[in-house]
């Protein structure tokens, strides 16, 4: 109850935050249908640099276990710092897809609102199918976001554990024991890239709907 206490007065801060900046921006033309379309295809980019950077991982690692002979110090920096970057490729995912869902609430509930403006019967059911289609189609992104986003944990686990035990063990020993990480590290993120790629065909088709 404390903690209840405590976050709520936050996230009434930060709705009532969205609400300003979505009367702000609407106030010099931008609606929110302009909005939502904006951030999915920023979540579109950032789904693009992540892939780039996972097959960046992919490569170092597989630099890192053909090492034979050199710096190992130097090799674990270079292995950390592409999981620091992945880490953050993969925030920015996140993030993104966030403020996708926030904008996309508050337009479907003002979509749903104003129904009940209309005194035409047909255009009010024209909208209303319209409505319905378009949350369809969202919900079906949405999940398709997400199921990409949850296909970068299991390669940023992994990658964070090579960089661990890298670091603990500087030495050609445990060179040879991350070599049969690879194969799976592989797998991984082909599998990333293929949801990222779905995701992204899927945010075009969106953005073509929201602009009809």
């Amino acid at each position: 109850m404390r903690y209840l206490l405590i976050i709520l007065p936050l996230l009434l801060s930060l709705t009532a935050c969205q609400t300003a900046y979505y009367s702000a921006m609407e106030k010099v033309g931008v609606h929110k249908r302009d909005i939502l379309s904006d951030r999915v295809e920023e979540a579109q980019e950032s789904q693009q640099d992540a892939q780039q950077q996972f097959k960046s991982a992919l490569d170092q690692f597989s630099q890192l276990i053909q090492f034979d002979g050199g710096d190992l110090q130097r090799a674990y920096e270079a292995t950390d710092s592409e999981y620091q970057a992945c880490k953050k490729a993969a925030d920015e995912v996140s993030e993104r897809i966030d403020s996708i869902e926030a904008v996309a609430d508050a337009l479907f509930d003002e979509w749903q609102d104003e129904l009940e403006q209309y005194t035409s019967a047909k255009f009010k059911q024209d909208s209303a199918r319209k409505l319905e289609s378009t949350k369809r189609q969202y919900t079906t992104l949405l999940k398709t976001m997400r199921r990409a986003e949850k296909s970068m944990l299991p390669v940023l686990a992994s990658l964070k554990d090579n960089s661990l035990y890298l670091k603990h063990n500087l030495n050609a020993k445990a060179i040879g024991a991350l070599q049969g990480e690879f194969g799976s590290i592989q797998r991984d993120i082909n599998r990333l890239i293929s949801d990222m790629n779905t995701a992204i065909a899927q945010s075009e088709q969106f953005v073509a709907t929201l602009k009809q």
